[in-house]
């Protein structure tokens, strides 16, 4: 694999899946869908780890997440469409409406190489 950084050798949200799963820590926002679809109100977030399938952020506990909304990676241009899978605290569990495609994934992670030097 071209690059190998943040490897998560632990099981991670997105492991039991078959999915390789990466630890990225990056600073993200939570947009809420609501209203006709709008998207007008978001939090903040730290993306944890990441793979194909998903996810897992750290978020504020005292901020009610939806089912469903849209995930954007500070940097990363476009949203992700999630889902919610499991909150304990700040811990959210999260999986994609899709799988991302693996040249973004790939981007997502050179990006994140690239601001740690």
């Amino acid at each position: 694999m071209p690059l190998d950084i943040g490897r998560n050798t632990q099981s991670g949200p997105a492991a039991e899946d078959g999915f390789e799963t990466f630890q990225i820590d990056r600073p993200g926002r939570i947009i809420f869908v609501e209203h006709h679809l709008s998207t007008k109100s978001h939090c903040r977030c730290v993306v944890r780890r990441i793979s194909r399938s998903g996810a897992e952020l750290d978020v504020s506990p005292s901020i009610v997440i939806p089912k469903n909304f849209f995930l954007e990676i500070l940097g990363v241009k476009g949203e992700i469409g999630c889902t919610l899978s499991r909150r304990q605290e700040e811990k959210l569990k999260i999986s994609f409406n899709m799988l991302i495609d693996p040249g973004f994934l790939h981007h997502v992670l050179r990006m994140c190489f690239q601001t740690r030097h």
